[in-house]
């Protein structure tokens, strides 16, 4: 398994209970170092009692919004809980299939696998737009991946570009002590946090919203819309001040222009422009003529290579904290189904290697 976030620690929890044996291959030096580098504020618009992974309830008040430090802590928890086989520091170069197993190069070693769930998530590159380049290298810029707090950008004018849920709470917590703006690219949808006293998350569980698969006529009309979650435009410019613009256009040394006509010079620009997985260590026969992933519910092509939490994998709910346990179950069954395959066959595989799990 490669990823020792929420996805890889789910499928693991469903796996030891098959008695089965695998091994977490995570790149980092801890569990969750996808939530250990977002902003320090950050906190999830999830209940806790939505935020819960297989067979352990997420600590603390069921109706309260766990912080980032806190997810970091549980994932910690669930890991040690049930004594999930980590091996950090393990970054996976390759993975190609070989004589019917799995060949995974690491930095300073090779293993063979029967199978290989990508438990890497949707969130490893981040996306910064080619106008970023033409920026004058006097401006500070930064990721929303690599943001922080707001202490670390300089005083001035701020321009904080995407209109995501990521993109409105920087700039929120920007407008406290700085001139902040935002460039929002394609049109919202503003969700209340809270609707006739109960939580957006409980209305979405009990409607089933959350739980539509990408093939129903909801997931396909979804899948490509941004949705604000206690957020809005409205809220943005009236409660905290700041200016809202629309779609950059281009730069041009300290100035951005934007698809309006106008433009203005900034002194910080923080790209909130979201993410691009990243699956160039993966060597098989997965993908199509441009690259995208081709998968049935994580299942491939390729007989015992699944991926697990992408977003929209099969529901809504695929890459997030508290829902991605029902996909982890299922790539779970199918790699008990093939390991059942592979016994009754009973075949060896004429692979040479350091390592076998």
């Amino acid at each position: 398994m490669i990823g020792a976030g929420q996805a890889g620690l789910a499928v693991a929890y469903f796996l030891a209970r098959q008695g089965r044996r695998f091994t977490i291959l995570e790149a980092a030096g801890a569990v969750g170092a996808a939530w250990r580098g977002r902003w320090d504020s950050l906190v999830l618009f999830t209940p806790r009692r939505y935020d819960a992974l297989p067979g352990l309830p997420f600590p603390g008040d069921p109706d309260g919004y766990p912080t980032r430090d806190e997810v970091v802590a549980y994932l910690e928890l669930y890991a040690a809980t049930f004594d999930l086989p980590v091996a950090l520091d393990s970054a996976v170069r390759s993975v190609r299939p070989e004589n019917g197993a799995f060949r995974i190069e690491i930095d300073n070693r090779q293993i063979v696998a029967d199978q290989v769930v990508v438990a890497t998530g949707p969130f490893r590159q981040p996306h910064t737009p080619v106008a970023a380049e033409q920026l004058s290298p006097e401006i500070f810029q930064t990721h929303s991946a690599g943001y922080r707090r707001p202490s670390d950008v300089p005083t001035g004018d701020v321009l904080v570009v995407g209109g995501g849920n990521t993109g409105f709470q920087i700039a929120k917590e920007l407008s406290a002590t700085h001139a902040v703006q935002l460039a929002i690219g394609s049109r919202q949808t503003p969700l209340p946090q809270k609707l006739l006293g109960r939580d957006l998350f409980w209305w979405l569980t009990k409607l089933g919203l959350l739980n539509k698969t990408i093939d129903s006529r909801i997931g396909r009309r979804a899948r490509d819309r941004d949705t604000l979650i206690g957020s809005s435009a409205r809220e943005l410019k009236r409660r905290y001040g700041v200016v809202l613009r629309p779609r950059v256009a281009g730069t041009s040394d300290r100035r951005v222009t934007f698809v309006d006509g106008s433009d203005q010079e900034f002194d910080a620009v923080v790209w909130a422009t979201g993410y691009r997985p990243d699956h160039s260590s993966i060597d098989a026969p997965v993908f199509d003529a441009n690259g995208e992933l081709r998968h049935r519910r994580g299942v491939t092509d390729v007989p015992g290579l699944y991926f697990l939490g992408l977003s929209w994998q099969h529901t809504r709910g695929s890459a997030l904290l508290g829902w991605v346990k029902d996909d982890a179950e299922f790539i779970a069954t199918q790699v008990a189904a093939i390991a059942s395959q592979q016994v009754a066959t009973d075949a060896p595989h004429a692979v040479d290697a350091t390592e076998r799990i």
